[in-house]
C-alpha cells in the first residue's frame, strides 16, 4: 500500500489553522448562516429572520468570522440608510453545499432520533 500523502491542513490537529475555520463554519450559528445564504444574498435583518433565534450581536460576530475566513462576502452599497448584503463566496458555496447535505441527512434520520429520545 503506498504511503498516504500528508495534507497541508488537518482539522483534527489542535494547532492547525483549519480548526478555527471549522469552528466558524460548523458552529451553531455559522452553519445556519451558511445554509441560509446558500439560497442567495440577504440583508442583515432578513438573514436574522432566516436564522431564527440568533441575536444581532451573535449574527454580527458570526458574519465577521465567516467574512474573515473568506466564506462570506459583505457588499456595502454606500447608501443612506445603509444597504448591506451578505452572500457566499465560491469557497462559501462549497462549504454551504456540504452543510445543506448534512441538514438533509439530519432531516431524514429525525424519525429514528425521535424514537430513540422517547425510548422506543
Amino acid at each position: 500500500m503506498p504511503p498516504v500523502e500528508p495534507r497541508p491542513f488537518d482539522v483534527f490537529s489542535p494547532d492547525c489553522p483549519s480548526r478555527e475555520a471549522w469552528e466558524h463554519a460548523t458552529g451553531r450559528w455559522g452553519a445556519l448562516v451558511l445554509g441560509a445564504l446558500a439560497h442567495g444574498p440577504l440583508r442583515f435583518r432578513a438573514l436574522g429572520r432566516a436564522v431564527g433565534g440568533v441575536s444581532d450581536r451573535m449574527l454580527s460576530q458570526t458574519l465577521g468570522h465567516l467574512e474573515r475566513d473568506g466564506l462570506v462576502h459583505r457588499e456595502d452599497h454606500g447608501t443612506n440608510p445603509p444597504h448591506v448584503e451578505y452572500s457566499l463566496t465560491f469557497a462559501g458555496r462549497e462549504v454551504a453545499g456540504r452543510v445543506l447535505a448534512l441538514v438533509e441527512a439530519i432531516h431524514e434520520v429525525m424519525p429514528t432520533v425521535m424514537a430513540a429520545r422517547s425510548g422506543k
